[in-house]
């Protein structure tokens, strides 16, 4: 199994993806892994590090794509960039089971549409990042910004693909799907979410119902399910609350000397919290319904984060992902076909 990563398009530079993928062939002996970017200040980095060189490749690309960058126009233009190299990777060639990168979200959208396409069936891929939940659990938002208008058959699409997604990542057995909703009650929301709602209730999922968006990390719900536009305010509002949160916690402690003599004492509580808001721990957000496995990660993801979304690609490519998708995409239409 070959991953390809974008080495580049990153805040850290090649310095984060290396380490990652140093660890990540140390840790599973079935991968190797292709690094796109510039090739001798790639060769620079790996010679920090004693590993097995037959299975770290390079492509070399001398060009980055930035965030200022028009998405469509860099992905048609610079053909020489360490993503568009990455892509051309991934298309061309049949061992390479998927792509990690941590550039212009706007890019890495356009590139899977343009070089690797939808799996058949699929109306329209998501972005699907994972959220811890206070019970120690995980919560899956999709779409979390690739799609800002839908229709109810996306929707649907984008609960089949999160669901299976928490089958093949956590082994969930019936992922609780929940429609994001403004209450909790049937008929709650507009005439888009009671369209929603109505088609949601007849897809093969565990479909729980309507989700406030303060239910959001309780853990109750496996996969929340929205449009793309609603679903980029709630991870905006989710990450911006817990930023304030540690912000305050932060200045309140610095306070006092009580405050520093008890903040002293509940060191391990706060670096457990620390450790549970760090989204470097959870990988990047997948882009599912792509014929070939995608995710983008942070951008300012560290080694950790690269690590986690090298993993994430490797588990779903070994669970057969895009398959089971078309399976049940076929059962499905063939259901309707003989309703």
């Amino acid at each position: 199994m070959k991953i390809v990563v974008d080495a580049y398009g990153n805040d850290l530079g090649p310095i984060a993806p290396v380490e990652a993928s140093i660890n990540a062939i140390k840790l599973y002996n079935d991968l190797t892994i292709v690094l796109c970017g510039k090739r001798k200040e790639l060769e620079t980095n790996l010679a920090n590090f004693t590993y097995d060189k037959n299975r770290i490749e390079i492509i070399d690309a001398e060009e980055v794509i930035t965030n200022e960058e028009s998405p469509t126009e860099a992905v048609k233009n610079k053909l020489n960039s360490s993503l568009v190299k990455a892509f051309e990777c991934l298309k061309q060639n049949e061992d390479v089971a998927g792509l990690v990168s941590c550039g212009s979200t706007g890019a890495v959208l356009t590139g899977a549409f343009l070089k690797v396409g939808r799996i058949k069936g699929i109306s329209r891929p998501a972005l699907c990042p994972i959220l811890p939940t206070k019970n120690g659990g995980r919560v899956m938002l999709i779409d979390s910004g690739a799609n800002v208008d839908c229709k109810p058959i996306n929707i649907c699409h984008f609960a089949l693909l999160g669901s299976t997604y928490a089958k093949a990542m956590f082994n969930i057995e019936k992922p609780r799907v929940a429609l994001l909703n403004i209450g909790t009650e049937d008929k709650k929301g507009n005439e888009f979410c009671h369209e929603c709602f109505a088609e949601l209730k007849k897809m093969p999922i565990n479909f729980v119902g309507n989700m406030e968006a303060r239910d959001f990390l309780s853990g109750d719900y496996d996969v929340v399910v929205c449009d793309g536009f609603y679903g980029n305010i709630l991870l905006k509002s989710v990450e911006g609350t817990a930023l304030f949160v540690m912000s305050v916690l932060k200045d309140n402690i610095k306070s006092s000397f009580k405050s520093k003599l008890g903040a002293m004492l509940m060191k391990k509580s706060l670096r457990n919290v620390k450790n549970t808001l760090n989204y470097n721990a959870y990988g990047g957000a997948a882009f599912l319904g792509a014929k070939k496995l995608v995710v983008k990660g942070h951008g300012a993801s560290d080694a950790l984060a690269f690590l986690k979304s090298i993993e994430q690609v490797r588990t779903l490519y070994l669970k057969d992902f895009c398959k089971t998708i078309e399976e049940q995409l076929s059962a499905i239409q063939t259901g309707e076909t003989n309703g």
